[in-house]
């Protein structure tokens, strides 16, 4: 970056720039395990030495964090993919339930976007269609943070909650669907051609709960693509070029699936299979009545803390998704 010239072109240094934090980002933790765990040799060694009980408690806390940290950076070595490592978007779309699933909807907005917090990273909303009683029909997240999509494309599919409803005054229990998708942040050197022609164009005006993001111009955009059918949107940017270009990518992003199914013939590699929202295709269930637990049922892992989870503690759930993925993929 110093060579004379670099900053001459902004967007190829830029790009450069961005490759080298990327890079740098996955030396450093080498570079720091390795450096902890001499200093922790180091230390036993002393402690051994001069019999010297607190130094060999704190020896044992260090080796036992460096176990902890090791096992996280194993886990990034499972997310290879191209996009693994950069932003994505996450819609969430209510299912079967009525005014129910739209709450769960938004319930799962909360869930990720603390999920999100928790690990660092920033959290955008899109686009939002709320529900006419509560929650929302749809709403897509922009997340911006190191490995967002390959950590969140384990959350793909649908996801069932059962409960006592709020919404019922006899107190019934009831059972509710939203499906949650993710997609990936394409890099500017991954370009998709769409030919104008195919295209649909709607123009509204952005409405938003409190009428925080209501907008008195037709800035919101929406995105038919004939031929396939596909509908993105986007309402949440300043202006209607801004919404424009954010719903193209999207736009480009699933066109690049849909690409990706026709040639493996099936929702893998990049996406988990997603289905109905609907009984029977859910990859996970939130269980609050009449007992409380969170079962994925890809892995069968649980838990009985399902506040926790719903606070956004679910870390345990994709770790344990993405080591099976990876243990299930050819030559494993």
């Amino acid at each position: 970056m110093s060579v004379h010239g670099f900053w001459d072109f902004q967007e190829t240094a830029q790009q450069t720039v961005a490759r080298l934090k990327e890079l740098n980002s996955s030396i450093d933790p080498i570079t720091s395990l390795v450096a902890r765990t001499d200093d922790a040799h180091t230390l036993l060694a002393l402690a051994r030495e001069e019999a010297d009980q607190s130094a060999l408690e704190e020896s044992d806390r260090e080796v036992s964090a460096l176990a902890e940290e090791f096992a996280r950076f194993e886990l990034t070595t499972l997310l290879s993919g191209p996009y693994d490592a950069g932003n994505c978007y996450l819609p969430i779309h209510a299912g079967q339930g009525g005014a129910e699933s739209k709450d769960w909807a938004d319930m799962l907005h909360r869930m990720y976007t603390r999920y999100a917090e928790r690990q660092g990273w920033k959290v955008d909303i899109v686009d939002a269609v709320p529900g006419e009683e509560a929650g929302f029909s749809s709403i897509t997240l922009f997340v911006q943070g190191h490995y967002a999509f390959g950590y969140l494309s384990a959350e793909v599919g649908v996801h069932r909650l059962v409960r006592i409803s709020p919404f019922d005054s006899a107190a019934r229990r009831h059972t509710s669907f939203a499906s949650v998708d993710c997609l990936p942040e394409l890099p500017d050197q991954v370009d998709i051609v769409v030919d104008e022609e195919d295209l649909r164009l709607d123009f509204f005006r952005a409405g938003g709960a409190g009428g925080q993001h209501v907008n008195k111009t037709s800035s919101a955009v929406r995105i038919t693509h004939l031929p396939t059918g596909i509908v993105v949107q986007c309402q949440n940017e300043r202006s209607q070029h801004q919404n424009r270009h954010v719903a193209m990518n999207m736009l480009k992003v699933k066109l690049l699936r849909l690409e990706e199914e026709k040639r493996n013939k099936e929702m893998a590699g990049l996406y988990g299979p997603k289905g109905e929202i609907a009984w029977g295709s859910q990859i996970r269930s939130y269980v609050l009545q009449p007992y409380t637990l969170v079962k994925d049922h890809r892995t069968d892992h649980e838990t009985g803390k399902v506040m926790d989870v719903l606070d956004g503690r679910i870390q345990e759930f994709i770790d344990a998704y993405l080591r099976l993925r990876a243990s299930s993929r050819p030559g494993k």
